[in-house]
């Protein structure tokens, strides 16, 4: 047993089942024993590796979309370059080096990272000194200055909430105990104001997720991009309307019983990219776009090419299943979605049909 699963078992015992959003938030960010509280868990060491990970080629590619979006908008300075949830840095740290001639670009920009993990900030901090990043808990306190925020693999380590569609409402997954273990359970029937849109599209035995944190930090947003200008990109896997148990968990970069190892494996769900478009009116939101679709129009192909007159051998091969795993359809090119939000008087961002 964890130590986490001992605190949450007795927690349970005590006050009675949980939701899964407690539960999530629990795992991933208890200050002694949440899973990205106490650990680096990214690449091969890890239990998963992102894009960015993955080639030098996807940050470069971001940051020419975003070097590009603020030319279009008349070059404001100064701006606020932000990335929710920066993992390592990498995909910072290309997209800086991406956009080193962009005139103006690098003068005018103000780095600011949101990130709740100590063990992240401290990498976060090695590898981008030279650009001396300011530190944020939660998005609300970006400053008010145009803002350009990448997040990538962010919305879905949200904490969910997940509801069971019955005859005439919904009844809510909970996380309570069955002898020595974790369990799921419902709770009693319920009617949410939230999941009233829903009734009409689905039927009862339909499983429907819901993620509460995605207002407060889309609103913030929303109101910077508004008031200054900017753009949000988003990028992560899911779909346009959220349908379906997707919670998953990661242990050794292996799927696992999301109960079985509280604190020790990553827990993730698929994101709502319908709830994102919403949230954020009045701002514009583009046509949810394939990963690979994305990439492919804004020149990763022309971009590989290039870097692969320079490799040979092995080094050949890895760029060559690089390129695959980000754009193609049966990889990561398919799975994983974009969208970007930007001003209602602003053009639309390159490589995306708005």
């Amino acid at each position: 047993m964890t130590a986490l699963k001992d605190i949450l078992m007795r927690q349970i015992r005590a006050q009675g089942p949980i939701s899964i959003a407690e539960y999530m938030t629990q795992c991933l960010l208890h200050p002694r024993h949440g899973y990205y509280t106490t650990r680096d868990p990214f690449g091969a060491r890890g239990d998963f590796t992102t894009a960015p990970e993955i080639s030098q080629m996807f940050g470069e590619m971001l940051g020419l979309l975003v070097a590009q979006v603020w030319l279009d908008q008349g070059r404001p300075a100064p701006f606020t370059l932000a990335e929710l949830g920066p993992g390592r840095g990498t995909l910072m740290a290309d997209i800086l080096r991406a956009t080193e001639q962009v005139e103006g670009f690098h003068q005018a920009l103000r780095l600011h990272l949101v990130e709740a993990s100590p063990v992240l900030r401290d990498i976060q901090t090695t590898r981008l000194r030279a650009y001396e990043p300011q530190f944020h808990d939660t998005a609300d306190t970006l400053p008010e200055h145009p803002l350009f925020v990448i997040a990538n693999e962010f919305f879905d380590a949200l904490p969910i909430r997940q509801f069971l569609r019955t005859e005439t409402g919904w009844a809510e997954r909970m996380v309570g105990c069955d002898g020595a273990d974790l369990c799921f359970g419902l709770s009693p029937e319920t009617h949410p104001a939230q999941l009233a849109h829903r009734l009409d599209n689905t039927q009862p035995g339909h499983m429907v997720e819901i993620c509460p944190a995605i207002a407060p930090i889309i609103a913030a947003l929303r109101a910077r991009i508004l008031a200054h200008g900017g753009l949000a990109l988003i990028i992560d896997y899911g779909d346009w309307r959220s349908r379906g148990d997707t919670l998953q968990a990661l242990r050794g970069q292996s799927y696992d019983d999301p109960l079985a190892h509280p604190g020790e494996s990553d827990l993730s769900a698929h994101v709502d990219f319908e709830a994102l478009a919403l949230t954020a009116a009045p701002l514009e939101a583009t046509n949810m776009t394939p990963q690979g679709v994305l990439l492919e129009r804004i020149g990763i192909t022309a971009r590989a090419k290039a870097l692969a007159n320079r490799l040979t051998g092995d080094a050949l091969e890895a760029h060559v299943a690089a390129h695959r795993r980000l754009t193609h359809p049966q990889e990561m090119g398919h799975l994983f979605k974009s969208l970007a939000l930007y001003p209602p008087t602003a053009p639309a961002p390159p490589g995306f049909d708005a």
